[in-house]
């Protein structure tokens, strides 16, 4: 019998219970799909490119601006379970945010291994904190500001929430205790301090802004349940949470809910934004 480890689940369920890409078999396409849009985006007028908040590689900001004055700022954190891709990937997803009046930040951030996740943590709040002291330098973040992040990226949300005015959390993990015990932690090498640190579910503070939670009903099993455990243990906490579970969608299709000006994520923003 192999070892139960966490939730009655072994090493081998683990792994594949937080193996997003190998659940969903375009996850690849999709990806290489939204680099080419991302590209698109980048090369088009306006956009301002690897704006520098600290002193690693990756402590950069590119910044695509709607042209409305005092526009909301929709600040996003890429996925990849802390270890993968990039923000010039996912800058396709500011086209829906765009077109309703958003201005977009899309924040990059050093990868494991070549740092631990708590410098990630503190990387993610010090790239919202530099959006808040010099964004009218670029002429945004003139208005709330609304973190938020895929995967990887939802937990990152959670994380760098007291630094905003509201979030959307997308598929992400809020007890990172299961990560420790699986494939992830061969890059990560969390410690047992980390875990308790680093879990957003773990320590609710007293006060937060709004945070919507999203997840696709077609998302693995162990996806579902993290956003509905964060989101319960807000209410119980008396935060401001909403719950936006995404009929069919999977780990990667719900992305296309936050490119898309009528997407339900996009329209989640409006919310969050007070429109």
């Amino acid at each position: 019998m192999d070892e139960i480890l966490w939730r009655g689940m072994t090493r081998a369920q683990l792994d594949a219970g937080y193996n997003n890409g190998a659940a969903v078999k375009n996850s690849a396409d999709k990806v290489a799909e939204w680099t080419v849009r991302s590209a698109t985006l980048r090369a088009g007028p306006g956009a301002v490119l690897d704006l520098v908040y600290g002193p690693r590689p990756r402590n950069r900001i590119d910044l695509f601006r709607c042209g409305a004055p005092q526009a909301p700022l929709f600040a996003y954190i890429h996925g990849g379970y802390w270890q993968r891709n990039s923000k010039e990937i996912f800058a396709c997803l500011a086209e829906g945010p765009l077109a309703r009046g958003f201005d977009v930040a899309m924040i990059g951030y050093t990868l494991a291994p070549d740092v631990t996740l708590t410098a990630i943590v503190e990387e993610v709040r010090t790239a919202v904190r530099w959006l808040r002291a010099h964004g009218a330098e670029h002429n945004v973040a003139g208005g709330k500001l609304i973190v938020s992040g895929w995967s990887a990226g939802g937990h990152l949300t959670a994380m760098a929430l007291p630094e905003a005015d509201a979030g959307l959390a997308i598929s992400g993990v809020f007890d990172i205790a299961p990560c420790r015990l699986n494939y992830l932690n061969d890059a990560l090498h969390l410690t047992e301090e980390e875990v308790d640190q680093l879990s957003p579910i773990r320590h609710l503070p007293a006060r937060s802004g709004p945070l919507v939670v999203a997840y696709g009903t077609g998302e693995l099993p162990e996806l579902q349940r993290q956003s509905r455990d964060y989101h319960a243990a807000r209410l119980a906490a008396h935060l401001p949470s909403e719950l936006l579970p995404l009929a069919g969608h999977d780990h990667f299709s719900i992305l296309e809910e936050l490119a898309s000006a009528d997407g339900q994520l996009t329209l989640a923003l409006v919310r969050l934004a007070g429109g």
